[in-house]
């Protein structure tokens, strides 16, 4: 078939090689301008490698985007990681429309940290969604669906790229096929199942030691690798990432105070919540790059004892 390619980052880059590897033609790829000092988009960079037009405009609303797009005489769009809003004016020109991806099965978590929350919120599954892209925020008609489990000590690390990111991948080339040879269904949002969240970033990342350890770990996870959960020692940030919860029994099993660090061991160090403590496997402060938690406890100069957070 011949597509063009709507999308940025390394889910961009896997998504136009998986169309190309299989022979299709790539008529032209979208792609948003670096900030300035940026490193090249990966996906520019393979559509160039490969001798593919490559278009960086500012908005997607211009007429010269859909000018481009028009040109590109496109059988179906397919939108790969796309933070810039596209119109439907720019969407509707290929022959067969568009398709885009999302990590979260729509319409749970629209907006732009799918990912993050359903781990975050203790969810056992999440999944992506293929979609018809409409000017609401992941709004549109589905047409394809894929599930995946969230394990007690998934991270968004593993979710992602070990699930999520090949699943889409594939999905994305299935959902083209049923679209193109006519053969898919779409089915409009359920708009009482729907939920948006925004941004997962630093100010919603920050630990409160005060909340049960089950919310604790499960911030540490939904933000490892990013934005990383984070606490404050003396006013300066650290940052954990990989981490343990161990749930106290008993009276007699509670260790040291909310907040405090209460053990030190030989890979690690312990921290005690609302009943239990995080274990902190790896973790990262101001002034150190990511270490192991014992490695990190010397650093510091973190004690049995020591507080941590507001």
């Amino acid at each position: 078939m011949r597509i063009a390619i709507i999308g940025q980052q390394d889910f961009g880059k896997a998504v136009l090689e998986a169309f190309v590897a299989r022979g299709d033609e790539v008529a032209a790829v979208f792609c948003a301008p670096e900030k300035d000092g940026a490193k090249a988009d990966p996906l520019k960079v393979a559509a160039l490698e490969k001798g593919l037009k490559v278009y960086q405009f500012p908005s997607l609303r211009a007429p010269e985007a859909q000018a481009a797009m028009k040109a590109a005489d496109a059988e179906i769009g397919i939108m790969a990681f796309v933070l810039q809003f596209a119109p439907q004016e720019f969407v509707n020109i290929p022959k067969r429309g568009t398709i885009q991806f999302h990590p979260s099965l729509l319409p749970k978590y629209r907006g732009p940290s799918s990912i993050n929350w359903p781990i975050i919120r203790g969810d056992t599954k999440t999944g992506l969604t293929i979609f018809r892209p409409t000017d609401g925020l992941d709004e549109g008609p589905v047409v394809l669906q894929k599930e995946t489990p969230i394990s007690a000590d998934d991270t968004l690390g593993s979710v992602y790229f070990d699930r999520l990111f090949p699943m889409g991948v594939k999905a994305m080339v299935e959902a083209a096929d049923l679209v193109v040879g006519g053969k898919h269904r779409e089915i409009v949002q359920d708009e009482g199942q729907a939920s948006y969240e925004g941004w997962c970033r630093t100010a919603e990342a920050e630990i409160n030691w005060a909340n049960h350890v089950d919310f604790t770990y499960n911030l540490i996870r939904g933000c490892n690798p990013a934005p990383g959960a984070w606490t404050t020692l003396t006013g300066k940030k650290i940052q954990i990432f990989d981490a343990k919860k161990h749930l106290f029994r008993t009276f007699g099993t509670v260790k040291g105070k909310i907040g405090e660090v209460s053990e030190i061991g030989p890979a690690s160090f312990r921290i005690t919540a609302q009943g239990g403590q995080i274990e902190v496997m790896k973790a990262k402060g101001e002034d150190t790059k990511k270490i192991g938690g014992s490695e990190l406890a010397t650093a510091l100069g973190l004690a049995v004892g020591s507080r941590l957070g507001g």
